[in-house]
């Protein structure tokens, strides 16, 4: 058997023919720039410095670990048991993905001659990778090395990126990678081995969007296929914030009430207020604009985060950008939400009139109506009323919620097994918990702004600005009045991240990522 691949740089695929049944036979052509070499299993087991019969044992061990119960096949739930009792970072959404690269015979069964093959052709496949990436042929990865074949695919890291990497594949600690270390680490990938995606394999990218306000996945403008994860993060905040609309429509018609009330109050009357004037749909109201910002306001704060990243970032001298830091990442995060939410403001203003409108029909105005009204009315700065207190808040949540969700993070390291990292659910807590948080200290800011959108020019109680609104909230309601809708707002937190966060990692399978 031969494999003929391309660079691993230019080719995500490995073309696969059989010239012989013999296993040592076996082997792996690599058409390098810099050379053409055949590779066999010998060079595999002398590099792994294993005798042929060493080298069968380790496998059927590995089949074995993974076949606890001794039935001679691997199935799914098998292959994720093991993979779980591995401490695999593949985790479990890869247990489909490696049976189907094993079964070749389609019979949703993997036996040992089945896993066998996958072993011979992964390790072959990894050596090639091993072998053009070590360009001195010392037989270790340097880490400039891995540096360099992750620049010419395309991918541009920062020295603590780097060293993050080569950390968690370097099992011995002193700073190289051998080819056992390399194979260890992906011998249980079951896709292509190419540098882009033994790259996006190591970097986790989750993108969590709690209604509010969008979380930036770090490094994701490294990827080439940036514009997918748009997609998929812009999908599963479109069908997140539907799921969520009633709550999100019951918080604003709570936020402009004026009684003196608290947050708690008034929830059991909100809901049958809504029902009462406009039937199941009075909870959607809106919604329908604020799915169709969820696509502009992602991509807007995307690229405004990258250009911000230009421009903090600082140049060593040598052409290597530095990692600008919490507090650059901070900044640099806090703008671009500020530019997309510029941007997309209006948009979000004209919904929070169409879930405020008081109308006895059960029918709210058609969009194009309530618009001209506005501008004719108001004129064209009413689309931005209570823009102030949004933009002032930015900053606030998203120290906060940082600041929290490491901290949560670092907490749950205490409960976990040794050198073991925090897998998607808690992750998940962790951001659901530090995104309330951190949406519950900036409230306040959050209903001032509701109510400034929601005043019309004829309002029986027009405020005059931001500071207005907050000394006449604080006479006429108490400290409690700027919590009003907050018990609705805490209950969407987790369903919203939970869909967000499910649906996303759906649509990267669905769209290849």
């Amino acid at each position: 058997m031969t494999v003929t691949s391309t660079s691993a740089e230019n080719s995500p695929f490995v073309k696969v023919e059989l010239e012989s049944k013999e296993k040592q036979g076996l082997r792996v052509q690599s058409k390098s720039p810099q050379r053409s070499t055949v590779y066999s299993l010998r060079d595999v087991e002398s590099a792994l410095q294993e005798t042929r019969e060493q080298r069968e044992m380790r496998m059927h061990n590995l089949f074995s670990s993974f076949d606890s119960t001794n039935s001679g096949y691997l199935d799914q739930v098998r292959i994720e048991k093991g993979l779980e009792a591995l401490s695999s970072p593949l985790q479990h959404r890869y247990a489909d993905e490696l049976l189907q690269v094993c079964d070749s015979n389609r019979d949703g069964r993997v036996d040992y001659g089945e896993f066998q093959k996958y072993i011979d052709d992964k390790e072959l496949e990894l050596y090639q990778m091993f072998q053009e990436i070590d360009v001195t042929q010392d037989g270790y990865i340097q880490p400039e090395e891995l540096r360099n074949a992750l620049f010419r695919a395309g991918v541009h890291i920062s020295d603590k990126e780097l060293s993050s990497f080569v950390d968690h594949i370097d099992q011995d600690n002193n700073g190289i990678i051998t080819f056992q270390e390399w194979r260890d680490f992906l011998l249980l990938y079951p896709h292509a081995v190419t540098v882009t995606n033994i790259y996006q394999y190591w970097e986790k990218v989750c993108q969590v969007d709690i209604g509010e306000q969008a979380v930036i996945p770090e490094g994701i403008s490294r990827h080439l296929n940036a514009s997918k994860y748009l997609i998929a993060g812009g999908i599963a905040g479109a069908i997140s914030r539907t799921a969520t609309a009633p709550l999100d429509r019951l918080k604003v018609l709570l936020q402009v009430q004026t009684s003196s009330r608290g947050s708690g109050s008034g929830v059991i009357s909100g809901l049958m207020q809504i029902y009462k004037e406009s039937g199941v749909l009075g909870f959607f109201r809106g919604n329908g604009l604020n799915v169709l910002k969820v696509a502009p306001e992602s991509a807007i704060k995307f690229y405004t985060f990258e250009l911000m990243k230009e421009f903090l970032v600082k140049d060593d001298g040598t052409g290597n950008k530095q990692e600008i830091g919490g507090w650059g990442r901070l900044l640099a995060g806090g703008t671009a939400g500020a530019v997309a939410q510029t941007v997309v403001y209006p948009m979000d203003l004209v919904k929070t009139r169409l879930q405020t409108f008081p109308c006895t029909s059960g029918k709210a105005p058609p969009l194009p109506v309530l618009l001209k009204e506005i501008l004719t009315q108001e004129g064209p700065k009413a689309l931005f009323k209570g823009l102030l207190p949004s933009l002032i808040g930015i900053i606030p949540y998203a120290g906060i919620d940082l600041a929290a969700y490491e901290t949560l993070k670092d907490l749950s390291r205490n409960i976990l097994p040794k050198d073991s990292e925090p897998g998607p659910v808690i992750q998940l807590g962790c951001g659901t918990i530090s995104g309330a948080l951190g949406a519950t200290c900036v409230y306040p800011l959050q209903l001032v702004r509701t109510r400034l959108q929601a005043q019309t020019l004829h309002s029986s109680s027009t405020y005059k600005g931001m500071g207005d609104c907050f000394k006449r909230t604080f006479e006429r309601e108490g400290i409690l009045g700027f919590y009003k809708g907050l018990v609705p707002n805490m209950l969407k937190v987790a369903p919203a991240a939970s869909i967000t966060y499910i649906v996303y990692e759906e649509m990267k399978k669905r769209l290849s990522l």
